[in-house]
């Protein structure tokens, strides 16, 4: 039996740890690799239950390839995370949906007969810290071994306590519980992705229904970081950054915000190149005409966070942000490398990786190696759109593992075409500067945006909810909206900018428009630009627009830092997208405007209700 003496937890969970079948505490990561394939002779392995009503139900199938194991689900619903899946199980404080209010019921019911079901099964169990050993906190997953791939995906993502060194441990008191039993996503949930979220007194309890690590193994573990910070009054931001070294030692870091599918784990990779080593900017939908840059030398990409950026309190020191990685690991999309040489050095990693990774959603043929931009087919050619893969953080070249100071945040924005026949939002420039006020709006509507790969909600235009992160938490909003506010207001030499990505006006881009601004924004050394670079855009929630940009030596074309300018999109297609933005926005923030707001943020509010100017926005902050 596993020494388990030094674990201070609740009565019920020493009683399902007592009386299961057994226990598993993994030693060394690689132990993962045959407990996720249910024996170390294992090439493929199902991972199925018996559901009552159902007979027996294949959740996941695990295959072992040369450099990995490969998941798939037989269900395509799971293959991407649901963004209605979390639901509050406590009396706390929430403006998210309660059990109660959607099954009529309390959720202790159904709480008692998840830890009957795991007392039945062989589980998997192992601590860990939610954060990161250094600022986080000790957390704890139990789970049914058969399902050992998605103990391994955490592990991965958030670290893991090997079995000898948590035995070393005199107390371990977790102030978070993960606990997954998969079948009752059929027998409770109607076959939804359902997460339960449930604050008891000094523990965080989550209840996996489902086997996709987003909404639980990474967006749950989120979500417990964001409940302590609405506690303690600090954010941890939705956010990749980056650390950039140009060619000539000139070091700039961004951090880059926005919904899923906003180029978070893009604004980490290297920029995309032809064959010939030219850069395609963009193609025109319409004429498919195409614009080339030539960029001899690529500035050097020191990542520091994919997604989950901790900016805690004990980390700052001055007016600029400080943050530091919240997680172990990256859970990447891979659905922009549809084919080989498109991204060199992550192809090399994930083809050569130094110990096997997990794959998710990719073809995975037992023995083979498994190639990242073969994806799996949700119907005949129609590929999954969310492939993945997670990468271990040390396995990353030129990682950053220290605090980084952040000079510059970015929100991105998922952006349509847009013509004068089908005017849309995709009315963002290259890039554009925001002032402190407008920045906090954006971050405020986080516009989910146009053709969203992460998620099954296909809406053009929704709302990620405050910070981009709100599906990940648990509390109050206007509370998050404040932490925001706050935090803008404390880190003054911070700059913002907006950045599209997919499409400018008529011009499919890609994440094309973040890859050059910061290269652009490295080499220049700050965002500190001329006076007669900038003018107001014509619409003022978009802060301000470029005159020019000078990219090694080639002018960025005028219409793409400013669509009006297009002749596909002109003033009048540009103005019908404005208005659908301006709505967007009018509708989103409303909801906002509480008597709990801060003064500031009711001002700021107000005025894009009034269809204030960008000088208003400017006198707001300064």
């Amino acid at each position: 039996m596993l020494k388990l003496l030094n674990l201070k937890v609740k009565n019920e969970v020493y009683e399902i740890l007592n009386n299961c079948k057994g226990i598993v505490m993994p030693e060394k990561r690689l132990d993962f690799v045959d407990l996720s394939l249910g024996g170390k002779d294992n090439m493929v392995f199902e991972v199925k239950y018996e559901v009552e009503g159902k007979g027996e139900v294949v959740e996941a199938i695990v295959t072992r390839c040369k450099n990995g194991i490969v998941v798939n689900y037989p269900d395509v619903y799971m293959r991407r995370r649901d963004p209605d899946s979390l639901i509050i199980g406590d009396d706390g404080e929430t403006d998210k949906q309660r059990y109660k209010d959607i099954y009529g019921d309390n959720f202790e019911a159904v709480r008692k007969e998840t830890f009957e079901w795991l007392k039945k099964q062989e589980l998997i169990v192992y601590g860990f810290y939610a954060g990161g050993k250094e600022y986080g906190y000790p957390a704890l997953v139990i789970a049914p071994l058969n399902a050992a791939f998605f103990g391994f995906a955490l592990a991965d993502i958030q670290g893991f306590i090997p079995k000898s060194e948590f035995e070393k441990i005199d107390v371990f008191e977790p102030k978070a519980v993960i606990y997954v039993a998969p079948p009752f996503r059929h027998t409770h949930f109607n076959g939804k992705q359902v997460v339960v979220h449930n604050r008891l007194n000094g523990v965080h309890e989550i209840f996996s229904y489902n086997l996709y690590p987003g909404p639980s193994a990474k967006k749950g573990v989120y979500g417990v970081l964001l409940n302590i910070g609405e506690m303690e009054g600090w954010v941890a931001a939705h956010a990749s950054t980056v650390r950039i070294v140009t060619p000539y030692d000139n070091v700039i870091t961004i951090m880059h915000e926005g919904a899923s599918g906003g180029g978070k784990s893009e604004m980490c990779q290297q920029m995309h190149r032809e064959k010939d080593n030219r850069v395609l900017l963009g193609e025109n939908i319409i004429t498919k005409e195409r614009i080339y840059l030539e960029i001899k030398e690529s500035c050097e990409i020191h990542p520091v966070t994919d997604d989950i950026a901790l900016v805690h309190p004990s980390l700052q020191k001055g007016s600029k942000m400080v943050v530091k990685d919240a997680e172990q690991g990256w859970f990447v999309r891979l659905d922009n490398i549809p084919h080989y040489g498109t991204d060199p050095q992550l192809e090399r990693l994930c083809i050569h990786p130094p110990e096997p990774l997990i794959f998710l959603n990719l073809e995975g043929v037992p023995g083979s190696t498994c190639l990242i931009w073969e994806h799996t087919m949700d119907e005949p050619g129609k590929p999954c759109p969310n492939p993945r893969v997670i990468l271990p953080r040390r396995f990353i070249p030129n990682i950053v593992d220290e605090p980084v100071e952040v000079d510059i945040r970015s929100f991105g924005v998922r952006t349509p075409p847009c013509t004068k026949q089908k005017p849309t939002y995709g009315i963002i420039g290259m890039f554009h500067l925001l002032p402190p006020a407008l920045a906090w709006l954006w971050r405020l509507v986080s516009p989910r945006g146009h053709a969203n790969p992460s998620i099954t909600q296909a809406e053009a235009l929704s709302s990620e909810g405050v910070g981009s992160y709100w599906p990940f938490a648990t509390g109050l909003m206007v509370k998050q909206a404040n932490l925001l506010l706050e935090q803008i207001l404390q880190f003054t030499k911070t700059q913002y900018i907006l950045i599209p990505n997919q499409h400018i006006g008529a011009y499919k881009v890609g994440f094309m428009p973040q890859w050059i601004t910061r290269e652009y924004l490295a080499k220049r050394g700050n965002v500190k630009l001329k006076p007669d670079q900038l003018k107001p855009a014509k619409l003022p929630l978009l802060g301000w627009a470029l005159e020019y940009m000078k990219v090694e030596g080639t002018y960025i074309p005028k219409f793409l830092l400013q669509v009006d300018l297009q002749q596909e999109v002109g003033e009048e297609g540009y103005m019908e997208g404005a208005k659908i933005l301006t709505e967007f926005f009018k509708k989103e923030i409303i909801k906002f405007k509480t008597l709990d707001l801060h003064p500031l943020g009711r001002k700021i509010i107000e005025c894009c209700l009034d269809d204030g100017s960008l000088d208003d926005y400017v006198s707001l902050i300064k």
